[in-house]
């Protein structure tokens, strides 16, 4: 393989074509005259189960029509939860803190291996999860319900169990965000994060599930854009670029002989600092095996020239290229092959039934005032929904699922109830209008969506408070919520604002579910 087919195989780029069933005329070039050996989709590429089958199919053909020797890596997002790419025609699977709720890890287990099934039957055979960041910041913008919980020993035993389902399915995971994104403040996709603690904390908290996951089997690890100034000496360098975390901790301390990935290159806390091109070059000189650049065809060009010219001055040292060549084509030799033979895809019904069994599990439900429940189906109840619409909150979540169906859902058990949506920062005029419809309800059900960084849900339910009826607070996202509003009658947690999670949610308030999940994060009362 001469160097630049070397080099294509250790890129991962995303495209965008006038259908979802297309490819792009510039991925095409990449794959056949570059040899670009990976394929990151997005929603923008996932249509219908058919039409997935579709792409995935051309996708390899071409590689193979082109000459690759093996076929595709085709990743994806499917978290599952806030975090998926997969629509139309599959199951909602329940996310990591929905699962984390369960208190029970074999459930994890059996969602990565319904989730990675339906993966496999569309052609799907990376993906990138589990997130195994331990969430021990109520504040982080990013990771939050992400991740299964606030203790590493639980998303050690969470992330290992919903690794292993997948890997049974087929389907190639990855470890994210190495060596953790979990107690930031700050967003990499918006700005670099910076995580001050000493090598000894990471090895107690961030790294626990890492390790367990590696000794387990984890095939690929995924880098954070995060700053680890106990571990890197060059201030403000991300672990994508450090040599001291990648090759130093990773490869040498924790012995990871699998493959590495760097998370999305063009992320602000790369993008706005060393460039998206050179970072390419430092994250390979790192001992990075593989670059994802999701979206721009001129950056992913420009990083293909700019690794050939560092190895051609010498700057990269070509073994280091050959050394990620290996593990790469070692990893596809043992997961991958063509699937030319792709049917028609059917989503299981037993998937949909686990989904909701693991949902029941999860969802959680906190009476504070007994004998609210279980609400009245009939016309005498007067119940009022509140809740802010088209809101979805990093950019790593998909815009198209970012509406939510709770209103709809209370008004199937009561054609009664009223439904009002608000904007995510609601403006103090949409406030007044909700209290002139609160003032004619018996029980009003307030919805929020991390209500945490929105002063307005805040102020929205402060006023409801002020009607003393009885108030039922739905946290759709983060639970954290709850700690904001200790003095309502009844509080739910749903960890995501899926239709399925909502709905079992609901049932429950009108007696027709038992929902049994507990807490796994501590919620502290703000006030």
């Amino acid at each position: 393989m001469d160097l630049r087919k070397k080099i294509g195989q250790l890129m991962v780029f995303g495209f965008k074509a006038d259908h979802p069933s297309e490819l792009s005329d510039e991925i095409k070039d990449l794959i056949e005259n570059h040899h670009v050996g990976g394929i990151i989709l997005f929603g923008r590429n996932i249509g219908t189960p058919e039409e997935i089958q579709q792409l995935t199919t051309t996708l390899q053909s071409t590689a193979k029509n082109a000459g690759h020797t093996h076929p595709l890596f085709i990743c994806i997002d499917q978290e599952n939860g806030v975090v998926r790419r997969l629509g139309e025609g599959t199951t909602v699977f329940p996310g990591a803190m929905l699962l984390g709720a369960t208190g029970n890890p074999e459930r994890a287990f059996e969602i990565g291996k319904a989730s990675g099934r339906e993966l496999m039957d569309l052609g799907i055979n990376w993906n990138l999860s589990p997130v195994v960041d331990v969430n021990n910041n109520p504040n982080n913008p990013v990771i939050d319900v992400r991740s299964f919980g606030e203790k590493a020993e639980v998303v050690a035993q969470f992330g290992k169990q919903l690794m292993k389902g997948m890997q049974a399915s087929g389907v190639i995971t990855t470890l994210k965000h190495f060596p953790g994104h979990g107690d930031t403040t700050v967003d990499s996709h918006l700005a670099l994060p910076v995580i001050p603690h000493e090598l000894q904390r990471l090895h107690e908290v961030e790294l626990v599930p890492f390790k367990e996951a590696i000794e387990n089997g984890a095939e690929t690890v995924m880098s954070s854009h995060v700053y680890f100034p106990s571990i890197e000496p060059e201030e403000n360098r991300p672990a994508t670029m450090s040599r001291a975390v990648m090759t130093g901790l990773l490869r040498e301390e924790l012995g990871f002989e699998g493959v590495i990935t760097t998370d999305c290159m063009e992320m602000k806390a790369i993008a706005d600092g060393i460039g998206t091109a050179r970072g390419a070059v430092e994250a390979i000189k790192a001992g990075v095996d593989l670059i994802m650049i999701s979206h721009l065809p001129q950056l992913q060009h420009e990083a293909i020239e700019a690794i050939y010219q560092a190895v051609q001055s010498g700057e990269i040292d070509e073994k280091l290229i050959d050394e990620a060549v290996d593990r790469v084509m070692k990893l596809k030799e043992s997961t991958l092959d063509w699937h030319d033979d792709l049917k028609g895809f059917l989503k299981p019904e037993a998937h949909q039934k686990l989904a909701e069994d693991v949902m029941r599990s999860g969802v959680t439900l906190l009476e504070h005032r007994k004998g609210l429940l279980p609400l009245k189906r009939d016309h005498h109840e007067r119940i009022l929904v509140i809740y802010p619409e088209n809101s979805y909150l990093t950019q790593v979540e998909d815009e198209r699922f970012s509406q939510n169906a709770l209103g709809e859902l209370v008004k199937e058990l009561n054609l009664g109830a009223k439904v009002a949506s608000v904007s995510p920062q609601p403006e103090q005029s949409e406030i007044d209008f909700m209290n002139v419809l609160a003032s004619g309800a018996d029980v009003i059900i307030v919805g929020t969506l991390s209500a945490t960084r929105s002063e307005g849900q805040q102020r929205l339910m402060q006023d409801m408070l002020k009607m003393n009826k009885p108030i039922i607070h739905f946290a759709m996202r983060s639970p954290y919520d709850l700690g904001l509003f200790p003095e309502v009658d009844v509080s739910v947690a749903t960890y995501e604002f899926t239709t399925p999670a909502l709905r079992i949610a609901v049932r429950a308030l009108f007696g027709l579910e038992d929902v049994k999940g507990k807490l796994p994060v501590t919620i502290q009362n703000k006030n």
